[in-house]
């Protein structure tokens, strides 16, 4: 029964190493395919789209309002290709690059619910990458004072 047993539990770490190594391999052809589909989309352009393709976000904080502005613009005006929450965020994690694409693996990994949700994952960038919607706030309000 002991021997069954050791048996029975070395055959199972032996498929769990094995899914471990297919997984790993998998998210990495992911990660491949989610470069490739961005480095295609900057490609294929519309040829009456008013609006310029959005670049590429490597997490630096300045550019995080351009980006979420050229992001957004471009969904606008092609709402046909961005039906859903899910597409929207998929566009935008192809787009990112460097520490932003870095910071969105884990994500991907553990299928967050996030990924379903436009706003949230607007929300969880601006938090990771410095936007400070109080800052934004304030400033509108002196902008009301004059």
């Amino acid at each position: 029964m002991v021997d069954e047993l050791v048996l029975l539990l070395h055959a199972l770490l032996m498929r769990h190493r094995a899914l471990s190594i297919e997984n790993s391999q998998l998210m990495e052809q992911l990660r491949l395919l989610v470069c490739e589909r961005a480095s295609l989309l900057r490609q294929v352009r519309p040829p009456s789209c008013p609006v310029p393709f959005p670049e590429t976000f490597n997490g630096e904080s300045s550019r995080l309002p351009e980006f979420i502005v050229q992001t957004a613009s471009y969904m606008l005006v092609n709402e046909n290709r961005f039906c859903n929450d899910a597409m929207k965020v998929a566009f935008l994690i192809s787009l990112l690059t460097g520490e932003a694409e870095e910071w969105v693996v884990p994500y991907i990994e553990m299928d967050s619910p996030i990924l379903g949700d436009y706003r949230a994952f607007l929300d969880e960038m601006k938090q990771c990458f410095g936007w400070d919607d109080d800052e934004d706030d304030d400033d509108e309000e002196e902008e009301d004072d004059y």
